[in-house]
């Protein structure tokens, strides 16, 4: 049986870090780069809770998952917000095409 160790979570962390990343310089649609944040966000909480189990760092591994949780909860709804907002005005979310925020 295999045991998992931190490389295995570190591994994972990349993955998911590596992904969001792609998706945030890759993706037009304002929410497809709002779902790569979360994925960044959702990489650093494996980092941290991983580093706490095996880096005798006690719960503040936890203690900063749980911040970046509700971060990123706050972060979802402001910008799921802006993007309702920007959908209304201009009838498009494609990033790219919206530079014009005076209209």
């Amino acid at each position: 049986m295999i045991e998992v160790g931190l490389n295995h979570f570190l591994v994972i962390s990349s993955i998911l870090f590596s992904l969001g990343i792609y998706g945030v310089v890759t993706r037009k649609n304002a929410v497809m780069v709002l779902m790569g944040i979360e994925l960044i966000l959702n990489a650093a909480n494996i980092n941290f809770v991983a580093f706490a189990k095996y880096g005798n760092f006690g719960l503040g591994g936890q203690v900063m998952a749980l911040f970046v949780i509700i971060l990123a909860a706050a972060e979802a709804a402001i910008a799921l917000a802006i993007v309702l907002n920007l959908y209304k005005t201009f009838t498009n979310v494609n990033v790219d095409e919206i530079n014009n925020l005076k209209e």
